[in-house]
């Protein structure tokens, strides 16, 4: 099979953005940008995140409480920071949490304590049990076929 091939195709399903977030020694944060995200259960509340295991934030995650920070439309260059992009003159301003840092302005925020952890091919599924959780009404920043993008809020959507 034609991994680069494969990897085109499943970029067709358009993606939220997120960066999740850790402590490390309680004073170092640290990040990962992550398009593989997707809520699992209401009763226990659950999420899942999938991290590669070739990233360094494979191990570095471990065990550890962790944030989800689903990104607003404007916070691109967060993204690209996270994804190994250094950003020339780029400032994050964050906000602490019992579960560790979050990222001021961000869509929402899924605070989590570890649930479990499985193999799953060359990745590694982080299941979070959600423990507190913020979001706003604003337009988010999506990935689709290798680009970012943004949405733009529906407003005064009624169905029949």
């Amino acid at each position: 099979m034609d991994v680069r091939d494969l990897r085109n195709c499943l970029g067709s399903f358009a993606t939220g953005v997120t960066v999740v977030t850790w402590s490390e020694d309680d004073e170092v944060k640290k990040g990962i940008t992550v398009n593989s995200f997707t809520s699992v259960s209401l009763d226990p509340p659950l999420i899942l995140v999938s991290i590669d295991k070739n990233a360094k934030a494979y191990e570095s995650l471990k065990n550890k409480s962790f944030i989800v920070n689903i990104l607003s439309s404007g916070q691109e260059a967060i993204a690209w920071q996270f994804a190994g992009r250094e950003q020339q003159g780029l400032t994050i301003e964050w906000e602490e949490s019992e579960y560790g840092p979050k990222i001021k302005g961000a869509l929402a925020t899924i605070e989590c304590s570890p649930w479990k952890e499985y193999d799953g091919g060359d990745h590694v599924l982080f299941l979070g049990e959600v423990k507190n959780y913020t979001y706003q009404e604003d337009d988010g920043l999506v990935f689709f076929k290798g680009k970012f993008r943004q949405t733009k809020a529906i407003e005064n959507y009624v169905t029949d």
